[in-house]
């Protein structure tokens, strides 16, 4: 079958993320363009109605139409930010995954922190203090291996993360909207169980996407279900936690303290700088806080660079495309 030559748009910086490299990936014969968030430089808008394939994280009223869009491919998992009745009748919307290594390497690394003090050993020590030394009672620490890890979601990241507490020995339980039997878990839950899953790990991390179901699904009720000694990871999306329960279940240390990688405000192209919450998290000692660099890895990049090159030579051959979240009936 015969290839189409395509129109490819790459439309703002996160997507520019994706670019280095890229013509080197798909058929010579295709258009790429590099446009702005903002749309606002000559001839912006007029590449962006007219294109055949937009890749980019948002979609808004403020935006003009991609009227022409065959495909919508996000460079990321999360599309909440892509309003989909924005988009043409004819237009599919697809997006990527790739992190799924990424984020398990760092929810296994910062388990491990709190079982496996190295910088606190490492720092007590070049002060001659023997913290940790084996024999001692009160040196005594905790091992991975003996704990439960819950997962809330049992998607990509999910899946990954499992594989990687079972080769520690952890048992896994899983909630999730559907039943959920793979080798890797112990114990299944429902959503409509999810006290009882939340009572039931030592740690429970959050995976899930951001819809109109999963908003603040993890509240207060679900927080105060949790183990007094637990701890939450976030590397979902921010506001699947209700932010203030979190910060109030910190603050009053109803449980031991929660990894958060995913946040409620993040930076933007006119306020690079901003605090990552309402509440003032950063001042509570029992959070570990990053700035949404669980799944960016290179490792990433290559894997969502390869996933758009595939869609897009789909596309242009005819064939049926990867990754469909919405499209033509």
């Amino acid at each position: 079958m015969t290839a189409s030559s395509l129109k490819i748009v790459f439309q703002g910086q996160n997507a520019a993320n994706f670019r280095q490299g890229f013509e080197q990936l798909i058929d010579p014969q295709h258009q790429v363009l590099d446009l702005s968030d903002a749309l606002d430089q000559a001839g912006e808008r007029a590449h962006y109605e007219s294109a055949d394939v937009v890749i980019g994280i948002k979609l808004n009223a403020s935006m003009p139409v991609p009227g022409k869009a065959r495909l919508f491919h996000a460079p990321a998992a999360g599309t909440d930010a892509i309003d989909t009745s924005l988009l043409p009748a004819t237009c599919t919307l697809a997006n990527c995954f790739g992190h799924e290594n990424a984020i398990a390497e760092y929810v296994i690394a910062a388990l491990l922190m709190r079982h496996v003090p190295l910088a606190v050993a490492d720092r007590d020590l070049r002060q001659q203090r023997w913290t940790y030394w084996a024999g001692r009672p009160d040196a005594l620490r905790t091992e991975l291996g003996s704990q439960t890890l819950g997962l809330l979601g049992f998607g990509h990241i999910a899946q990954t993360i499992a594989l990687r507490a079972k080769a520690m020995g952890m048992r896994v339980h899983v909630a999730n909207r559907s039943a959920v039997r793979h080798a890797a878990v112990d114990h299944s839950w429902a959503l409509t169980e999810l006290k009882a899953f939340m009572g039931s790990c030592d740690a429970v991390v959050v995976s899930l996407p951001l819809t109109a179901n999963t908003q603040g699904l993890v509240n207060a009720e679900a927080l105060a279900a949790m183990r007094p000694d637990a701890v939450l990871l976030n590397v979902g999306r921010g506001a699947v936690v209700d932010e203030k329960a979190l910060y109030e279940a910190l603050l009053h240390r109803h449980i031991a303290g929660a990894v958060i990688d995913t946040w409620y405000q993040y930076p933007s192209p006119t306020q690079p700088e901003c605090a990552p919450s309402q509440f003032d998290f950063a001042a509570l000692d029992n959070v570990l806080m990053t700035p949404h660099m669980s799944g960016w890895t290179q490792g990433t990049v290559q894997r969502r660079q390869a996933t758009l090159a595939d869609n897009i030579g789909r596309l242009s051959r005819g064939e049926p495309l990867l990754n469909v979240l919405h499209g033509p009936t």
